[in-house]
């Protein structure tokens, strides 16, 4: 009887392992997509490690929008790619060492350097 249940809580928390993953690290994944995207590789002249990679989303645009953005301060540039990706890094020290508030204004600074990326 013991057995069954040790089994069940085994299961139970093998099934919830997914929710220990941290919101901050999402983040992390979300913007190293962005910056690994055609459309950092437009903005910086280069192509990222392994190639561009695509948001696979259906909500995807085929094309950037045509104009440029509202706020001068998100028009992206090569060196904000840059510092975003060395703050993802630091982003992500933090995340790993239990520092999600840290983390998570971490990411907001790397967001802001990346720009509205096309």
């Amino acid at each position: 009887m013991r057995l069954v249940h040790a089994f069940s809580a085994a299961l139970l928390l093998a099934s919830a392992a997914p929710a220990f993953a941290s919101s901050c690290s999402e983040e992390i994944a979300t913007l190293e997509r962005r910056l690994d995207s055609a459309g950092a590789e437009k903005v910086t002249g280069k192509e990222p490690p392994g190639g561009p990679t695509s948001s696979n989303s259906p909500k995807a645009l085929p094309t950037p929008p045509a104009g440029k953005p509202s706020d001068p301060a998100a028009t992206p540039t090569a060196a904000g790619v840059k510092e975003a990706r060395d703050l993802v890094e630091k982003a992500r020290s933090e995340d790993k060492a239990g520092q999600a508030d840290a983390c998570r204004d971490t990411i907001m600074k790397a967001k802001e350097k990346a720009g509205a990326l096309p």
